[in-house]
């Protein structure tokens, strides 16, 4: 059942338009807390990097799953699904509504719908599941699909490579039998869910994006980023800009190159989030300094 006096506001949309800062003000205003749904900043150590929201404002602001967890960690959407529920559960008991913010479109359909799309694909993961048919063999792979997902190794045709590497890589990324997520149909959840896109001109996004990633190289991204280095093979860093940092510490980049990389690929980025939210026609799209719109319809939502 649906209790009508539970309300999810979700803040959505393109990397650099703002998230931070406007579900921070609607928090304030609607005295709640936020819940993250950038699956970048959830691991401790990455905060410049991710553009994560910082101590200040965290302190007067209470940020669910933001660093709580190590680069090292193991984590995927289907662990967020049940955290994220688990926390809403718990907040709903004290505020009536509450807001999740992040641009993860995976992360936030599996807490709003459950996880009832199919992840794009993860170019490293690919990676290296090609490199182990090619050391391997076909064996290789139809084993560690055996562990993962013994459903679909049964139906599948176990000499299609690709067939096996996608299914592989969906298993691996959500943590779920891909054949549990071929037909499951999207649950219901006992809240009421309003969706909130923020949106910029192409121009102006983009000029945000090449002057963000500015700001984050004087801050310090770059000491960041040795710090994290040593764990370099880990998941957690197999992400946007860390990437291009440490190829330029390997000596494959050059530094000026090394930041136009990462302005021309977060700007890419950007560009895939939006075709992603795009697709879903329960999005109301703002710009995010009309702090006052969105307000009203949360309230309006709400009464």
């Amino acid at each position: 059942m649906i209790s009508e006096n539970k309300l999810l506001v979700v803040l959505c949309g393109p990397t650099a338009t703002g998230k931070t800062a406007a579900a921070i003000e609607l928090a304030k205003s609607l005295r709640t807390e936020i819940i993250s749904a950038d699956s970048r900043q959830f691991y401790k150590g990455m905060n410049i990097g991710t553009a994560a929201p910082t101590e200040a404002e965290m302190a007067d602001i209470h940020h669910h799953f933001v660093g709580h967890l190590l680069v090292t960690d193991s984590y995927n959407v289907s662990q967020f699904e049940k955290d994220a529920l688990d926390r809403l559960e718990m907040l709903f008991n004290t505020y009536p509504v509450v807001i999740m913010a992040g641009g993860s479109g995976l992360y936030i359909h599996a807490v709003t719908h459950g996880i009832d799309v199919l992840p794009d694909p993860d170019q490293q993961l690919r990676k290296d599941l090609k490199e182990l048919l090619a050391g391997k063999g076909i064996e290789a792979l139809q084993e560690k699909l055996f562990k993962l997902d013994p459903v679909y190794y049964y139906s599948v045709d176990l000499n299609n490579a690709a067939r096996l590497i996608r299914a592989l890589e969906i298993c691996i990324a959500t943590g779920l039998p891909y054949s549990s997520l071929r037909s499951q149909k999207p649950r219901l959840r006992p809240f009421n869910i309003l969706k909130i896109g923020l949106e910029l001109p192409r121009e102006e996004l983009n000029r945000r994006i090449d002057e963000r990633v500015d700001r984050m190289i004087a801050g310090g991204w770059l000491d960041e980023a040795r710090e994290l280095y040593i764990f370099r093979d880990c998941n957690a860093l197999n992400t946007l800009g860390y990437k291009e940092i440490f190829g330029h510490f390997d000596e494959r980049i050059r530094y000026k190159d090394c930041i136009d990389k990462i302005k021309t690929n977060t700007r890419r980025y950007a560009k895939r989030q939006m075709t992603w939210f795009r697709k879903d026609n329960e999005i109301h799209w703002f710009p995010p300094d009309d702090f006052r719109g969105m307000l009203e319809l949360i309230n309006a939502t709400v009464s």
